[in-house]
């Protein structure tokens, strides 16, 4: 159940594969919030047990909010190890969402208390790390611990959205999480950005300024 692409291996089941290559310590990390004009873009490593099959597992955005909430608990006291890191819009701004996000992913697997022997990362790049890794392209459907890992990291970002709407109501973000909706777009029309918006993002710089 492997096939070569583009001179990596991608397997149909890479959690799968990898313990029976006698893996045992296998992260998966995956991050929320790439596409949002506002706030951190959060990521989390998780590392399950090898014999643990947590049911109604599967990805974040395929889950109300009430079930990620439910899951993100059982998936904290049955992991063997978890971990989550944000990256923050200012240094969204200067290294590009692309750096930010492998950053932010990168910081949580160094941030697990055990030390993993292969990480699997949710997408097509491999992150800035010199540990034995597989990027998994919509692995938060194929890996149960990229999948865990998608669950954690959304219900933090949303529970930091929810943080920024007290700060600043005016742009309803416990509503939208910061992503490009009419309502949002028209609340930057009249108030601008504030400190949690990403500056270079489209939709935000024509508002800063002298583009007021």
């Amino acid at each position: 159940m492997r096939s070569l692409r583009g001179g990596n291996l991608v397997f149909a089941d890479p959690e799968s594969f990898w313990r029976r290559q006698g893996v045992t310590l296998l992260a998966g990390v995956d991050e929320a919030g790439r596409g949002p004009l506002a706030g951190p873009v959060v990521a989390a490593a998780v590392i399950f047990p090898e014999a643990d099959h947590l049911p109604g597992l599967k990805d974040s955005k395929q889950l109300s909010p009430q079930a990620r909430e439910e899951l993100a608990r059982e998936i904290q006291a049955r992991a063997a190890a978890w971990a989550v890191m944000a990256v923050g819009a200012r240094e969204i701004e200067r290294t590009g969402i692309l750096a930010a996000s492998l950053r932010a992913m990168a910081r949580a697997v160094r941030a697990l208390e055990l030390l993993p022997e292969m990480v699997l990362v949710d997408g097509n790049q491999p992150l800035p790390l010199a540990y034995p890794q597989q990027p998994v392209v919509g692995g938060d459907g194929r890996c149960r611990s990229i999948a865990a890992a998608s669950i954690l990291a959304k219900v933090h970002r949303d529970r930091l959205m929810a943080d920024l709407h007290r700060r600043f109501p005016q742009y309803n973000f416990l509503q939208h999480k910061g992503y490009p909706t009419p309502e949002h777009l028209e609340a930057l029309r009249v108030w601008g950005p504030c400190a949690a918006h990403r500056r270079t993002f489209k939709g935000v710089r024509e508002w800063l300024g002298e583009n007021r």
